[in-house]
């Protein structure tokens, strides 16, 4: 859902102003979806930590449960991170549109 005609704020802008991140309408730090998936960007990484124990494990040790432990955690490490990254980005939806619509470049 993007931001509604009269809630864009930006065309009241000076030339040259920089809106702060936090309070300003298209901002993506106020969208759940943002946190959300840099949380689970985060969670992959105890994914990938027990993948990288199974495969340790499967080397060194000579477990006979290391490869399900790889398998596993590289499936859970690898999905919770794609994840995330769908989140994130379509958490910024707004941003990218403010973006575009006023032609910033950062």
């Amino acid at each position: 859902m993007s931001v509604p005609q009269e809630l864009q704020i930006d065309r009241l802008y000076m030339e040259g102003y920089v809106p702060s991140s936090l309070d300003a309408p298209h901002s993506s730090l106020q969208r759940s979806l943002t946190w959300l998936g840099m949380g689970l960007i985060l969670a992959s990484m105890a994914g990938l930590g027990t993948m990288m124990w199974g495969l340790s494990s499967m080397f060194n040790d000579y477990r006979t449960d290391g490869q399900v432990f790889a398998i596993a955690g590289a499936v859970m490490g690898f999905g919770l991170l794609f994840l995330g990254f769908i989140l994130v980005h379509v958490g910024r939806k707004n941003y990218r549109e403010y973006k575009e619509r006023t032609g910033r470049i950062m």
